[in-house]
């Protein structure tokens, strides 16, 4: 008597292996949907940042309130009391408490109210 052949045991392996072939094509294509970051790009460093310039820096606490050299302002008194150049890059030290709406609004009062450019100073260009 002869026993017949079962196809059944190799239907499992065939099965897994065309499993692990899909998968390999899918993370392959799944790899490549994120656009590579050009490669003469360079992040901003802050860590060169002069420390004696926040100096003359727009200190924005967390209630909203600022502050330049100690005394309270706004936007528009800290930016009438600079000179033309100190206009064209205008500092704000911001609290890490403060929401980013309200620093939003403030750089856009400063812009309003003459500054050039507004740079937010981070925690790591003071050190």
């Amino acid at each position: 008597m002869r026993r017949p052949r079962m196809q059944s045991e190799r239907e499992p392996t065939i099965a897994l292996i065309n499993i692990v072939f899909l998968m390999l094509i899918f993370f392959l294509v799944a790899g490549t949907l994120a656009a590579p970051v050009d490669s003469d790009l360079r992040l901003v460093r802050t860590a060169r940042l002069d420390p004696g310039s926040s100096a003359d820096a727009l200190v924005l606490h967390a209630d909203g309130r600022m502050t330049s050299r100690g005394s309270e302002t706004s936007a528009a008194a800290f930016v009438a009391g600079l000179s033309d150049d100190a206009r064209l890059r205008v500092r704000i030290i911001p609290d890490r408490e403060v929401p980013a709406a309200v620093l939003v609004a403030q750089g856009r009062a400063l812009r309003d109210a003459g500054a050039e450019r507004v740079v937010i100073v981070t925690e790591r260009g003071l050190e």
